[in-house]
C-alpha cells in the first residue's frame, strides 16, 4: 500500500489531497484546503508550510505529488506561487518524503484526458474515479488529480520495467 499526498499550491488557498493505492485499487482518504489568513506573504509562506506539515502528520503518505507552476500573464502572481509552492515542498522534504512533480497539463491528461480540460472536467473525474458522493471543492480536487496522476505514472513505470525485465529474459 503507497499514501500519496496531493498539493495544488496557492498563496492564499494550498489544496490537500490524499489517496491510497494498493492492489491496483486507489481509495480516497481525506482531501481539503490550507487557507492563509491573508497577512503578509512571508507568514502566509509560514502558515501554508506549518498546514502541509500537520497534514503529512495526521495522515502518513510515503510519497508527495505537487503541481508544478506554469506562467500566468502576472509575474508577481507567479512568483507567489512559486514561493507558496516552495513553503509546501519545504514541509514535505522537512518530513523526508520524496516530492514529484507534474505541470497542470499532465495532470489534465492524466486525469480527463486532455490537457487543456476546464477545472469543473478536473472535479467531476476525480469524483468519478475516487467514487465521491460530493465534487470536492476545486483546490482540493486538484489536489487529488495531481496524487492520482502520481500514481498512473507510478503504474506506467511498473510497467515498463516487467516489460524490460521480460524482454532481457527473452533474449
Amino acid at each position: 500500500m503507497t499514501r500519496v499526498l496531493g498539493i495544488d499550491p496557492g498563496s492564499r488557498v494550498t489544496g490537500f489531497g490524499i489517496v491510497e493505492w494498493a492492489e491496483g485499487q486507489v481509495v480516497y482518504v481525506e482531501s481539503g484546503c490550507v487557507r492563509t489568513a491573508g497577512g503578509p506573504l512571508p507568514e502566509r509562506l509560514g502558515e501554508i508550510f506549518r498546514g502541509i506539515g500537520e497534514v503529512v502528520g495526521a495522515y502518513g503518505p510515503q510519497e508527495v505529488a505537487v503541481e508544478q507552476v506554469f506562467m500566468h500573464r502576472n509575474a508577481g502572481s507567479a512568483l507567489k506561487l512559486g514561493q507558496a509552492r516552495g513553503a509546501a515542498i519545504s514541509a514535505a522534504v522537512a518530513h523526508d518524503l520524496p516530492v514529484s512533480e507534474y505541470t497542470p497539463s499532465e495532470i489534465k491528461q492524466s486525469i480527463v484526458g486532455k490537457g487543456n480540460a476546464a477545472k469543473v472536467q478536473v472535479q467531476h473525474m476525480v469524483q468519478a474515479l475516487l467514487g465521491l458522493a460530493a465534487t470536492p471543492q476545486e483546490d482540493a480536487a486538484d489536489a487529488l488529480a495531481a496524487a492520482l496522476c502520481h500514481i498512473h505514472h507510478r503504474q506506467t513505470n511498473g510497467r515498463f520495467r516487467a516489460a524490460g525485465v521480460a524482454a532481457g529474459r527473452r533474449r
